[in-house]
């Protein structure tokens, strides 16, 4: 998917400058002890599937939507993981983004749904077992505690708190 016409649409009018962006990310575990990843075609790295809410879209709309769109995954939405604002980061044309990150647990609508590659933004779509997923060095550690967060029968998002 290519950069979405609202934000081609700002860059035109800040440049480089830093945009704040909301971002949306999905842990999709189905039935069968995997979790669904993508490999990015800009890295070549294995992450979750992730995206970008479109203006005035719900973020669990906006989640499905990114995960059908990369990964042919029809996925309902079951719970918020984590809200989290990103450390700013810049992109080699040198747009400068900072995301405020909200994960969310996932689950197949259809469990013998197989993944493909819907898009141009990855390489390959594929369930991964859970128990493998600790030799995937290609995570990164937030990838890795977004699964941690799925798995756990804490029913509250993680957040930061003020400090007392």
């Amino acid at each position: 998917m290519p950069t979405p016409k609202f934000i081609l649409e700002l860059r035109e009018k800040i440049g480089h400058d830093l945009l704040w962006l909301t971002g949306l990310t999905g842990v999709v575990l189905n039935d069968a002890g995997q979790v669904l990843l993508v490999q990015r075609a800009d890295n070549h790295r294995w992450s979750l599937p992730a995206g970008i809410l479109e203006p005035g879209e719900q973020p669990a709309v906006g989640l499905a939507r990114e995960i059908q769109e990369e990964t042919a995954i029809e996925v309902e939405v079951d719970r918020l993981l984590s809200i989290e604002s990103l450390p700013p980061a810049a992109y080699p044309n040198g747009d400068q983004v900072q995301f405020l990150d909200l994960t969310f647990r996932c689950r197949p609508l259809r469990q013998s749904a197989e993944p493909r590659v819907n898009d141009d933004e990855s390489l390959d779509v594929r369930w991964w077992p859970l128990d493998t997923i600790v030799d995937l060095a290609d995570l990164t550690a937030r990838d890795h505690v977004s699964i941690r967060r799925a798995l756990s029968p804490e029913p509250q998002p993680a957040y930061a708190r003020p400090l007392p």
